[in-house]
């Protein structure tokens, strides 16, 4: 199949969905799919760069700039987004190309105009790939009320899920936010797992033996410690683990809560936790290998349902977890059966020291458990998976 993948993020970004992208595009590739990428671009000048990115065809679109700047201007620039690439995109080499199906990534929650052009002028269906449910979660955070903004998001939300055939969701939890789009026969909402490519160890830039918790059993930490991971309680939690010396912690990424909890482990004095910034996603396998649980973190505030492309990533590497989520998500289910470590649903230090020694005992005598891990990332969250689900999705 010829398929336009249109996203607003990409490499050389590093974030997840970055990341999760560039693993879907290539395996589109590998299975003989012709793929476009076509991806936001505020940071180039230019209105269009076509380029070629490990046999992925990649078509950056000029738009607005969305990213480190204040609420309301993101809010005006992602509306503006799909408008920005429409327009340049038949500015490009790719104006008369046609695709056989649309598929597209959320979060944003904005490029609807963009994918019904597409869809119409071509005549192909589109697959919505849902990530991240706003703006419900940012409503269960506190961040909204009900008032115009959460309509204002609303009504967008439900215009993005109106141009999608199929919705692919990462959890059955999850389907009850669809429940009155799925009343109507205008698509239907189906269980995609998340997806994390096996690249292989490679070196890492951070190397745990030449630090001071060299020798430790080691906590990890990467990702985006933001407003919606609850990372006090994980810090409270290191400090709790500071009577256990045999015990350390590191923390890599970034997100608007980063500089402020490296303060407070200055301030508290935490000779137990170290910082890192974020690394290149390749490098992620080979900071796993000098560590032995992966900790995976989310506001218990939240009520939607959650599979972290971290906690895809310390399975991939044979991590169990250490996990604070919220009650009823249905990760919590998702480790428990498959026995690949703990779970808290409680925001509480204390709870977290007595999981992590719980698990900590268990690795003595478990030899079968990085085992467990690496089977259930091969059943449930290869790339080839997600890709020959979403084929089979579109061509139905």
């Amino acid at each position: 199949m010829r398929i336009a993948l249109i996203a607003d993020t990409f490499p050389p970004l590093r974030s997840s969905g970055a990341v999760q992208l560039r693993d879907l595009s290539r395996e589109f590739v590998r299975q003989g799919h012709e793929i476009t990428v076509m991806v936001a671009s505020p940071q180039q000048t230019e209105p269009w760069l076509l380029e070629d990115y490990h046999g992925v065809q990649v078509l950056r679109l000029h738009t607005p700039r969305i990213k480190d700047v204040s609420y309301v201007r993101r809010t005006m620039a992602e509306l503006l987004m799909p408008f920005y690439m429409k327009r340049n995109l038949q500015r490009s080499p790719l104006a008369a190309a046609t695709w056989d199906a649309v598929v597209w990534y959320s979060p944003s929650i904005f490029l609807a105009p963009l994918v019904n052009f597409l869809k119409k002028r071509h005549q192909i269906p589109g697959y919505l790939i849902i990530r991240d449910i706003f703006p419900e979660w940012a409503v269960d955070m506190g961040l909204m009320g009900r008032g115009l903004p959460y309509r204002f998001f609303r009504t967008v939300a439900d215009y993005q899920y109106s141009a999608a055939d199929i919705i692919g969701v990462q959890t059955p939890g999850n389907r009850v936010y669809f429940e009155q789009w799925l009343a109507g026969d205008e698509g239907r909402v189906e269980v995609l797992q998340n997806w994390l490519s096996d690249t292989g160890v490679s070196n890492c830039s951070i190397r745990i033996a030449d630090t001071a918790l060299a020798g430790k059993r080691i906590f990890v930490y990467a990702g985006n410690m933001g407003v919606a991971q609850g990372m006090n309680t994980i810090l409270a939690f290191a400090q709790a683990m500071s009577e256990k010396p045999e015990v350390g912690f590191v923390f890599v990424g970034r997100g608007s809560d980063s500089e402020r909890l490296r303060a407070e482990a200055l301030r508290r004095k935490l000779d137990n936790v170290l910082f890192f910034d974020e690394i290149d996603p390749d490098e992620i396998p080979g900071l796993y290998q000098q560590c032995d649980v992966g900790i995976v973190a989310l506001d218990v505030r939240h009520k939607t349902h959650n599979i972290p492309g971290k906690f895809i990533s310390y399975m991939q590497a044979g991590l169990p977890v250490l996990a604070m989520i919220n009650p009823g998500n249905d990760l919590q289910q998702l480790i428990v059966s498959n026995n690949v470590g703990v779970v808290s649903t409680q925001a509480d230090a204390d709870v977290l020291t007595g999981k992590a020694s719980e698990l900590l005992s268990r690795l003595e005598s478990d030899q079968e458990i990085s085992g467990r891990c690496r089977s259930l990332y091969e059943q449930l969250f290869a790339p080839e998976i997600a890709v020959s689900q979403i084929v089979r999705a579109l061509q139905s």
